[in-house]
């Protein structure tokens, strides 16, 4: 796994160990990346289920001034951490050791950007749509990024406006925007 471009192209990032994290592949990432770069760089950048801080990390490089992580998992955050200090972006970050959910009931801010890449077909997808909706955490015009499976669970388009649809193998990439 490695950073494909901006201020820290190339440089590789640790994985995670076992099954627990199911980190984007560098071909995902890349497209999505693809379908975004017009709406980069943005103030604030939200990556929940961080995992390996990924996504985030990737958005630091293009030039996004500051990310928040989530990630219930400490052996997972600590590895997000971890991936931050190789990258040099560790004063542009804030790891949060909490599950998505927790969060949004207790954020306060608003995001330009928002990663969602849950566990597949774990039931979170709605409820997290839905309390990000409901508290306005994304900004005006903001685009919230989610990774499903193909044959999983379907994004609706009752909260967000759905923008881009695409599809990688057995991984849909969905765009919305507030």
């Amino acid at each position: 796994m490695r950073i494909i471009a901006g201020t820290r192209r190339g440089l590789h990032l640790k994985n995670p160990d076992g099954l627990d994290t199911r980190p984007t592949t560098d071909r995902v990432k890349e497209s999505l990346f693809n379908i975004i770069q017009f709406h980069l760089p943005v103030p604030s950048v939200l990556d929940l289920f961080a995992g390996s801080g990924a996504l985030g990390i990737e958005a630091l490089s293009r030039g996004c001034e500051h990310c928040v992580f989530t990630e219930k998992s400490r052996k997972a955050a600590a590895l997000t951490q971890e991936n931050l200090c190789r990258a040099g972006f560790d004063g542009r970050a804030e790891v949060v050791v909490l599950d998505a959910l927790s969060y949004l009931e207790h954020c306060d801010r608003r995001f330009d950007l928002i990663f969602l890449d849950p566990p597949y077909n774990k039931g979170f997808l709605m409820p997290v749509l839905q309390r990000i909706d409901q508290y306005g955490l994304l900004a005006p015009g903001g685009i919230l990024t989610v990774e499903t499976e193909k044959a999983g669970e379907v994004v609706p388009d009752s909260f967000f406006s759905c923008k881009k649809t695409a599809v990688y193998g057995k991984t849909v990439i969905t765009i919305l925007q507030g």
